[in-house]
This record gives structure tokens, C-alpha cells and sequence, in this order.
């Protein structure tokens, strides 16, 4: 049950697609960025016409919907069509060998970079200046951090659904555990925690105290030891010290509740999103999970007792962390100002008013209880939740929700490399074999340390230095 799940998940982009990639485009080699008579790439227009190619969006819910309908009314007269299935790493081949990529893309944000990289998409930094937008303040920094590379803003940030944990509180009070026992900072604590509510039958767990949610959220516990999974110019830092502290832990707090192994089986046993979940038939004292899992709870409201808290750094800072995804421009796109204009349109407080809207009337109609929306944007989280966000009558829920919001006082991502893709799975294959005993984590570690930086190397950044 990884946070990092989305409605909008993108498929992961490897670095040997990638060059592949980039031997298929005319303008990552130096050839016409833009085919067909088009602007030059990083030339945007308010001059709209012609049709707009989009690929990945999938307008499938009330609050994609009416972003959608917002952006599209917007870039009139132009006249857009969709391709709503999800970023697809072969077709995006295939269009760059033919040049016929979509004029605007949605992915996830750690591959934006890569994208970049290969000269595969364009700068937006001329299409936000044309709009009078500043990346800087329309989205969260970590949002846009992740969408920047080499100085250049590449992606329009959408969403920033932030971790937290989520606790039950039968279990906890039959454990005799309270809720400043979860406090992250300190990690032997949170072991020990764990210890106190984990059960086993016929020695295989029947109550997991403490999920960290691993190896999906390996990142986020790094970085709570004060780790990363790489350095401020994306280079890849998967054995340093205070990762190979925090790989430790995760270990040692597994190995408390009976093994990796045995927590893995027992997880995909539960019944994570319907009326028979683990809150609800009591077998997690605590899980990592992103702010969206609060919507799914909510439909067992009446059957569940949680609280929820938020995740520390061992500083005591709370840590707002999240991925999400983003629209990008290809290099090659034939109406890159309308496509420009539809990214900033759909992620405007006004588009996301609107979103927040019909939220609303689907959370009336269903008789649900509205978390708010986590857009990426703080003016628009602002005015979502002034709006709509109304006590519950749930008062573990009205927590839950006022916790989650709290998370954005500080936010952080995984972080823009342009061998991202390369660094997550390294960093997911080291976790795995950590925890299951295959290796020592400093061993691990290293491993993927130099499996990662391989694919740095050849990265336009790495071969640069």
C-alpha cells in the first residue's frame, strides 16, 4: 500500500527509453524543435488556434472535469483532444520516432527531469511569465523544485497529497500506547511502540503496530533521518551515512514485528479500500499513508476510530512530504502555445474554485465528508478549505483533516535528478534486500549507490560532472 499510488500514476520512464528517446528526436540533436511551422520551442503566444493535443490527463472525476472544461473553455478558439490513458513510456517512443507527440503531457513529477535532460520537453519559464505566473509562489517549493532543472522551470505542478500517519486508536488503546508514543523524531520509541501493539497468530502477524509503508516510502524516512536519496544538483547519494542510519532502522523496526517477509503477506491480505480495511477490523496500530487515503476511510466513518499525526524529522520539524504529477510541453509539440495556456489555466485558483465546487456537490450528493483538495497550490488549498471544508460531524475526521493540512507548513519531495527514475528503483531494490536479510544496509546501500550514479553518468548533468 505505497503513498506514492495514485489515480493519476504514471508509468516509470527507464534511462535506456530514454536514449532511445533522444536518438528519435530531432530536437534533442540539434535539429527543428518545433516541425509543421510552428513557434520555436520556449516561443508562447495569447494568440490561440488550431487543435491542442493532450496526453495523460483523464478528466474522469468531478474535479478533473471541471479543471478540464475550465482550461478548454480558456484556450478557445483552439479545440482540444485527448488521449486519456496514462503516460505511457512505448507510445511516447513511437510519437518521438515520428514526430508526432501531443502538445502537452501529464507525468509524474520525478521523471520531468529526465524528460528535460534528454531535450525531450521545453522550458515553461517564457509560458509562465506570459500568464503572469510565478512558479515560485502559485505552487508549494517543493512542487516546483522537483519540476526544475538547470535553473528552468519544465512542468506545471498538479497536486501535493502529503504523508502522514494514521492511527488506530482501539489498537492503541488495547496496546497502551498514546499518541505522543508515535512521535517520529524518535525513532527507538516508535520501535518500541510497534513492539506494544504488534500480535501474532500461529506465528504470522494478526496486528501490525507500526507500517512505514516500505520500500514505497523509503524516500520519505531518509529524509526524516535527515538523509536523501540525492544532492542538491540530483546527483545520486544513496550510501550516505544518515541513509544508511535510517535503512537501519527500517530493518530493525521490521525485524520487531516479525520480518519484512511476514508484514508484506499479511498487507496484501487487507481489504486497504473497501468496508472490511484494517482500521475497521483492527490490524494496524499505525500506517504512512498520503492525505488521499483520509477520502477512502471516510466511506467506514461510522466503523473506524483514528487519529491522525504528522511525521517529524529527528529535528522535531514536521515534514510535509509528497509527489505528484505535472504538465509538461514536448520540444517537438505543434501548438505549444496552447498548450501553454490550457496547463496554466487548469491549475489556476480559478480552475481550482471550480474543482472545489464540484467537489462539494459529490460529497453532498453521497452524503461523504469533504477533506478539502491538496492542489499543489496554497492559494488554492486556502480557498478550498474556506469554502467547503466544514466540521463533519466526525471529530476523528475533522482531526484527520486538520493534521494533513498542518503537513504543509513544511513540504519536501523526492527531488529533480535527471536520472530520478534510476535512484527510486535503486533505492527500492536496496530497501527490499535490507529488510529482507539479503544484505547488510550499508551494503545495500553502496550497491545501489553505484548502480544509481552509472545511470547518472550518463545523463547529459553526470557527463557534464
Amino acid at each position: 500500500m505505497s503513498t506514492h499510488r495514485t489515480k493519476l500514476s504514471a508509468a516509470a520512464l527507464s534511462l535506456s527509453v530514454l536514449m532511445a528517446l533522444t536518438a528519435c528526436n530531432p530536437a534533442a540533436s540539434g535539429g527543428s524543435a518545433a516541425p509543421g511551422g510552428s513557434a520555436a520551442a520556449g516561443s508562447f503566444s495569447k494568440d490561440l488556434s488550431g487543435t491542442l493535443k493532450t496526453s495523460g490527463y483523464n478528466p474522469s472525476d468531478e474535479v478533473g472535469k471541471s479543471r478540464s472544461d475550465l482550461a478548454t473553455k480558456a484556450v478557445a478558439p483552439a479545440t482540444v483532444t485527448m488521449d486519456t490513458t496514462n503516460f505511457d513510456t512505448q507510445k511516447f517512443s513511437a510519437q518521438a520516432a515520428s514526430g508526432q507527440v501531443p502538445d502537452l503531457i501529464q507525468v509524474d513529477r520525478s521523471i520531468v527531469p529526465t524528460l528535460a535532460d534528454k531535450g525531450l520537453i521545453q522550458p515553461l519559464d517564457a509560458c509562465y511569465s506570459l500568464w503572469g505566473v510565478d512558479p515560485k509562489t502559485q505552487y508549494y517549493p517543493a512542487a516546483t523544485k522537483s519540476v526544475t532543472y538547470s535553473g528552468k522551470v519544465y512542468g506545471v505542478p498538479q497536486f501535493f497529497q502529503t504523508s502522514m500517519l494514521i492511527a488506530d486508536k482501539n489498537v492503541m488503546q488495547a496496546a497502551g500506547v498514546g499518541v505522543d508514543q508515535l512521535d517520529t523524531s524518535k525513532p527507538d520509541q516508535i520501535v518500541a511502540a510497534a513492539q506494544k501493539m504488534y500480535k501474532a497468530s500461529g506465528g504470522k502477524p494478526s496486528v501490525i503496530g507500526f507500517d512505514a509503508d516500505l520500500p514505497g516510502s523509503a524516500d520519505l524516512w531518509l529524509q526524516v533521518f535527515g538523509g536523501s536519496a540525492m544532492d542538491a544538483n540530483g546527483k545520486p547519494s544513496l550510501d550516505a551515512s544518515a541513509n544508511v542510519t535510517a535503512l537501519t532502522w527500517m530493518k530493525k523496526l521490521m525485524d520487531a514485528q516479525g520480518g519484512y517477509a511476514a508484514i508484506k503477506s499479511f498487507k496484501d491480505s487487507m481489504d486497504a479500500f473497501g468496508n472490511e480495511n484494517q482500521y475497521v477490523k483492527n490490524e494496524v496500530g499505525a500506517q504512512t499513508w498520503a492525505q488521499w487515503y483520509i477520502n477512502v476511510l471516510s466511506a467506514t466513518k461510522d466503523k473506524v476510530s483514528v487519529v491522525g499525526v504528522p511525521i517529524k524529522t529527528l529535528d522535531g520539524k514536521a515534514l510535509g512530504y509528497a509527489g505528484g504529477t505535472a504538465l509538461a510541453i514536448p520540444t517537438a509539440a505543434k501548438n505549444p502555445s496552447a498548450a501553454c495556456a490550457w496547463a496554466i489555466k487548469a491549475t489556476s485558483l480559478d480552475a481550482w474554485k471550480a474543482a472545489g465546487d464540484a467537489r462539494a456537490k459529490t460529497v453532498q450528493q453521497k452524503n461523504s465528508i469533504n477533506t478539502g483538495l491538496f492542489t499543489g497550490s496554497p492559494a488554492a488549498d486556502k480557498a478550498v478549505r474556506d469554502a467547503h471544508v466544514v466540521p463533519s460531524g466526525s471529530a476523528d475526521f475533522d482531526q484527520l483533516i486538520s493534521t494533513a493540512y498542518a503537513t504543509l507548513d513544511t513540504t519536501a519531495s523526492f527531488g529533480s535528478s535527471p536520472a530520478g527514475s534510476a535512484i527510486k528503483d535503486a533505492l527500492s531494490n536496496a530497501v527490499a534486500v535490507a529488510l529482507s536479510g539479503e544484505k547488510d544496509p550499508a551494503t545495500a546501500l553502496k550497491d545501489a549507490q553505484a548502480t544509481a550514479l552509472r545511470a547518472w553518468q550518463q545523463t547529459s548533468a553526470g557527463k557534464n560532472g
